[in-house]
């Protein structure tokens, strides 16, 4: 039970995360510099729940390799996205992640493939059909997002697993390991924007800095709880609980943000189809 309460917390976080991504870029359009931002602030968080659960014990360089993918590139790559196409349909999107999960667990842990892990498959690309589907979107967003997004969650997923699988076992707290790839993470964040901008990116992470505190804070507090669930629970119960995100995303789009998303029909179906499909794999993949 503890596991269900941390996965949705971590969503209904993850989702306003998201929201307040979409105010930081009425500020500062700098995706990049917001990705490092929120990164950096997500660290202290974390890092403050590390804190408390002295002493630590065990090795965490495997969580720190697990970092580089999530949230190393993922994080570039959801900022990036929830700027081009809005909060509401970059949530939708990595509402399927599960989608993933179960492909990696099938492809690599050879897990059975099931009737609804196949029917959990197909509403989820309903759902993405749908969202492609979409004719009405604002004229500010580009479908490149949705890409992006995607790509996202390849890394998500991945990450999941890994984190799952390392924590079987493992005497390393929850939070010292999401700590360590949050630290990691960073660092990645760090060499690519040093990579593409050179010295001027302390003045550009500086300025960022402001709009992209709160995204940070809410990011740092969900990635807490996503840790202790996946110590609690397998990635089957807890990915698809995540997920959620995509409905509390586009709810809370839509009450904060406005007719600046535009949500139609093609969204809230979309996002219905992703969460239920999640849902049915969480469900039967046992």
């Amino acid at each position: 039970m503890a596991a269900v309460l941390l996965a949705l917390v971590s969503a209904v976080l993850f989702g306003g995360m998201a929201v307040t991504l979409g105010l930081a870029f009425r500020r500062s359009p700098d995706a990049e510099a917001g990705a490092l931002v929120t990164g950096l602030v997500a660290l202290v968080v974390n890092e403050i729940f590390a804190l408390a659960s002295l002493p630590w014990s065990g090795s965490v360089w495997p969580f720190l390799l697990a970092g580089i993918l999530a949230p190393g590139c993922s994080q570039i790559l959801y900022i990036r996205a929830v700027k081009e196409v809005g909060v509401s349909r970059a949530a939708v999107v990595v509402g399927a992640a599960p989608l993933v999960s179960v492909t990696i667990a099938l492809a690599v842990l050879r897990e059975p493939l099931r009737a609804p892990l196949l029917l959990g498959a197909a509403l989820i690309v309903a759902g993405g059909l749908a969202l492609a589907g979409e004719r009405d979107r604002p004229d500010h967003i580009r479908s490149v997002g949705l890409f992006l997004a995607f790509g996202s969650i390849l890394f998500f997923a991945t990450r999941d697993n890994i984190v799952r699988h390392l924590a079987e076992g493992s005497t390393v707290d929850p939070q010292l390991a999401a700590t360590a790839t949050i630290l990691t993470g960073s660092a990645v964040m760090a060499g690519y924007l040093l990579a593409i901008r050179g010295p001027r990116m302390v003045g550009d992470v500086r300025r960022a800095f402001g709009p992209f505190v709160v995204p940070g804070v809410l990011w740092g507090v969900s990635y807490a709880a996503l840790f202790e669930a996946f110590y609690r629970s397998r990635v089957t119960v807890v990915s698809p609980l995540v997920a959620t995100e995509a409905l509390f995303g586009v709810v809370l789009a839509a009450i904060v943000l406005g007719r600046s998303e535009l949500i139609g029909r093609h969204v809230v179906a979309g996002a219905a189809l992703i969460v239920a499909g999640g849902i049915l794999i969480g469900v039967f993949r046992r």
